[in-house]
């Protein structure tokens, strides 16, 4: 919960003091609830991720209205968001990082830029997420990035090679990247090209999240053998959605039931690329 920085007086903005983070206990509550139900279905073999938002998107979606700059108010977040992932970390928890400002704001807040200067954007909110994470273990952080989670054409997405050497500078074991989307099958291309450092897994989304197509065990499959084909390790993709189907408060795309059965899918094609690949299933949840 963060103190507010603006005041609005005829439209106008406002500034009446700095940002400041009021109180944890929703979040802690909120990691509670998840542990809470991870103990309920039995917590073998199970690891679980929390979401918290990058100091970039907060930045490119709530008005600066008491900063001097940019970067200074970037930074601010990054200092006050500390506490957050401190805490979901604290919680025994994944902390993943959701940066739709590395991609999707290039054709939102920066669509008048040039890429040259979006990736002056970008190397700036790195350094703020960097800065928010320092000290956090690598290895207990992802990164996911997107385009947007709606079905427009994406006809203007940012290409994933102009911005992917940009997003391996940022600290975190683990990059989430949309390739269900239609949009962006294509581009598992430009990991073989620009190779991921040995460390970073990578979280491949082989379910579009956009529509109610309920993709087949079998495209499932062989979207996470091309994963494995370009990362050229098997331990080191992790099979996932390109987004997540609740992106915004009372706004539905994907129908709920629908929702499941496409998770239901992922799992299944998971479980056959894992026999192809390890001659062995993923392994079942409890029930």
């Amino acid at each position: 919960m963060f103190r507010g920085i603006e005041a609005h007086s005829h439209n106008q903005p406002q500034a009446v003091g700095e940002l400041h983070y009021l109180d944890l206990v929703p979040v802690r509550s909120e990691c509670d609830q998840l542990n809470g139900a991870l103990m309920a279905v039995g917590t073998e073999n199970i690891e679980a991720f929390f979401t918290s938002p990058s100091p970039g998107i907060i930045s490119t979606t709530m008005e600066n209205a008491y900063y001097e700059s940019h970067e200074r108010y970037v930074f601010a977040l990054a200092q006050e968001l500390r506490k957050e992932y401190e805490a979901i970390i604290d919680a025994g928890l994944i902390l993943q990082i959701d940066a739709p400002d590395l991609a999707l704001e290039r054709n939102i807040l920066f669509q008048d830029a040039s890429d040259a200067e979006f990736l002056s954007v970008m190397e700036l909110h790195i350094a703020a997420l960097n800065e928010a994470l320092r000290g956090i273990p690598v290895d207990r952080v992802r990164l996911h990035v997107c385009w947007g989670a709606w079905g427009r054409p994406h006809a203007d997405d940012i290409a994933l090679e102009t911005i992917l050497p940009m997003l391996l500078s940022a600290r975190v074991g683990a990059l989430s990247i949309p390739f269900a989307s239609p949009r962006h099958q294509h581009e598992y291309q430009v990991l073989r090209s620009i190779r991921l450092p040995d460390h970073l897994v990578l979280i491949p989304g082989v379910i579009d999240n956009t529509t109610n197509i309920v993709e087949h065990p079998e495209v499932v499959a062989r979207r996470i053998e091309e994963a494995v084909s370009v990362v050229g390790d098997r331990s080191r993709v992790i099979a996932g959605t390109d987004c997540g189907f609740g992106t915004f408060a009372g706004f539905e795309q994907v129908a709920k039931d629908v929702v499941y059965a496409k998770l239901a899918s992922c799992r299944q094609g998971a479980d056959v690329a894992s026999q192809r690949l390890w001659g062995k299933s993923a392994g079942r949840l409890p029930s």
